[in-house]
C-alpha cells in the first residue's frame, strides 16, 4: 500500500472531524512509549495568524546555522508530507507509510481523529531521528489540541489572536485567548505578539497563575523598520537586519517574534549572520506568495502580477489590506474562495476599499466551501464590486476584460484554495 492510499484509508477510519480532547492522544502516545518525551528542544507555537510564518523563520535561522530541525505544521497545501519535516527533509513516503501503520496498529480499535494519529506519527518520527530543535504548530486552539502533550517545551509562543474557529473555541476573544494560552508552561518563556487588550489580559492572568515567563511585544522585545532594514531589540540584544524576504509588513512582526523566541532558547547557538541569512531565505508557500509561472500567468499579458495568500479570517483580512494599501501602483482585483465556517464579512470588509473587483470561486473538492454565487453576494455586501466564475482561468479572463492593465490579482480566502492553485503553479 502506498502512503497516499493509506492516508485515504486513515481518512475513512479517522475522519477529519474536530473532537477536542487530550485523552485519546495521551493513550496512543502511552502505547507508543511516549515519543513526545524524547524530542530535542521544542518551540511550541499557538495563535490565530502567523504561526506558520514564525516557524518558517525559526527553521530558516537554525538551518542557516547548520542545525537540524524537525517541523510539524498543518494543514498541508499539496502533499500530506509537507506537515512533517524530519531533520530538514520532508518525510519520505515509505517512512510515512511505516509510521502510519505503526500508529494505526497502536490505536487498535479505539477512535482516534485524523489529526491525533498524524500528530503521533510526527512525534514518533522526531523521537527516532537526531536533531537540534523541534518546531511544533498547534492545529486548533491549544488547551485540548493534540500537540499540547509536551510537559517541558523550551519556549512557547503566542502569535496574534483573533476570532476564528468560533464553533469550537467560542465567540469571545477572551475565551479563545484562554484556549491558546494553555500551551504555556511553568517557568518556560512565552513570546507573545501584539494582542488585542481583551486577549492580552487573559494571557497575563494565565501566565501569572502558572508561573510562565512572559516576553511581550512592545514591552520586552520590539521591532522597527526603516526602508529595507529593521531593528530588532530583545532583552540584552539589539540587531540591525535586512527586512525578511516574505512579503507584507506583518512578516516583519513575525520575523521579530521568531528572533525573540531564538534569544530565549538556551543551548541552541545561532549567530547573527545565520539570522540575516535566514531572513533572506525563509520559505512559506501560500502566504503572500507571488506566482511567476503557470496557467493563470498564461492568461495575462506581460506586466500583470498574480499573488496568493491563504489567509481566511478577520486578522488576515486586515493584514492583507495593509499590504494592498502599499500596492498603489496598479489596480487590484481579488479571486476569492472561502469555507462556510469562516467569517466572510470580517475577512472581506478590510479589503473592500482597495479592490476594484472581486471574483468569487467555489473551492474544488471542498463540500464546506461557499458556492461562487453566494460568496459573490457576500462580497457585494462587504462593499465590493463582485461577480462569480467557474474557475481560476475564466476568472483571470474576466478580470482582464474589466480592469485597465497592467493590474494585480490577489487570490485569497482559504488555504485549501491556495493549495489548489499551487498544484498547477508551484
Amino acid at each position: 500500500m502506498t502512503a497516499p492510499s493509506l492516508i485515504d484509508r486513515l481518512n475513512r477510519r479517522h475522519p477529519k472531524v474536530i473532537d477536542l480532547s487530550l485523552d485519546r492522544i495521551r493513550l496512543l502516545l502511552d502505547r507508543l512509549d511516549h515519543p513526545e518525551r524524547r524530542l530535542p528542544p521544542v518551540v511550541h507555537v499557538a495563535g490565530t495568524n502567523g504561526k506558520g510564518s514564525v516557524i518558517a523563520f525559526l527553521r530558516a535561522f537554525a538551518e542557516a546555522a547548520g542545525l537540524k530541525v524537525h517541523v510539524y505544521t498543518s494543514p498541508h497545501l499539496i502533499r500530506f508530507n509537507e506537515r512533517i519535516r524530519i531533520a530538514g527533509n520532508l518525510i519520505a513516503d515509505d517512512r510515512l507509510l511505516d509510521l502510519l501503520e505503526e500508529c494505526e496498529t497502536a490505536a487498535g480499535g479505539d477512535p482516534v481523529t485524523f489529526f491525533e494519529i498524524t500528530t503521533a506519527v510526527a512525534y514518533l518520527a522526531f523521537s527516532r531521528t537526531s536533531a537540534d530543535l523541534a518546531l511544533i504548530e498547534t492545529g486548533l486552539g491549544g488547551r485540548l489540541d493534540a500537540t499540547n502533550v509536551l510537559d517541558a517545551p523550551a519556549v512557547t509562543a503566542l502569535t496574534p489572536i483573533s476570532l476564528d474557529h468560533q464553533g469550537y473555541l467560542g465567540n469571545e476573544l477572551s475565551g479563545i485567548a484562554g484556549e491558546k494560552a494553555a500551551i504555556m508552561r511553568p517557568g518556560v518563556p512565552c513570546i507573545v505578539a501584539r494582542q488585542p487588550d481583551e486577549a492580552m489580559t487573559v494571557i497575563k492572568e494565565k501566565a501569572a497563575e502558572i508561573g510562565a515567563n512572559l516576553l511581550v511585544s512592545g514591552q520586552d522585545w520590539s521591532v522597527g523598520r526603516e526602508r529595507d532594514r529593521m531593528t530588532v531589540e530583545t532583552p540584552g540584544k539589539r540587531r540591525d537586519l535586512p527586512v525578511p524576504i516574505l512579503a507584507g509588513d506583518h512578516q516583519i512582526e513575525n520575523a521579530a517574534q521568531a528572533i525573540a523566541c531564538l534569544d530565549s532558547l538556551g543551548g541552541v547557538p545561532i549567530p547573527d549572520a545565520a539570522v540575516a541569512k535566514g531572513l533572506n531565505g525563509a520559505d512559506w508557500p501560500g502566504r503572500l506568495q507571488r506566482l511567476t509561472k503557470g496557467p493563470l500567468l498564461d492568461e495575462l499579458p506581460p506586466g500583470w502580477e498574480v499573488w496568493l495568500d491563504g489567509g481566511h479570517n478577520g486578522g488576515a483580512g486586515i493584514a492583507l489590506a495593509r499590504q494592498a494599501a502599499r500596492w498603489n501602483d496598479r489596480p487590484l482585483a481579488l479571486m476569492i474562495g472561502m469555507l462556510k465556517s469562516k467569517d466572510t464579512r470580517a475577512f472581506l470588509e478590510p479589503l473592500a476599499p482597495h479592490a476594484r473587483l472581486a471574483v468569487a470561486l467555489k473551492i474544488p473538492g471542498e463540500d464546506g466551501a461557499w458556492p461562487a454565487e453566494d460568496l459573490a453576494r457576500q462580497a457585494t455586501k462587504a462593499g465590493m464590486t463582485a461577480l462569480e466564475s467557474g474557475g481560476p482561468r475564466p476568472a483571470a479572463r474576466e478580470i482582464l476584460s474589466r480592469l485597465d492593465g497592467p493590474g494585480r490579482i490577489l487570490i485569497c480566502g482559504s488555504l485549501y484554495l491556495a493549495g489548489e492553485i499551487l498544484k498547477t503553479h508551484a
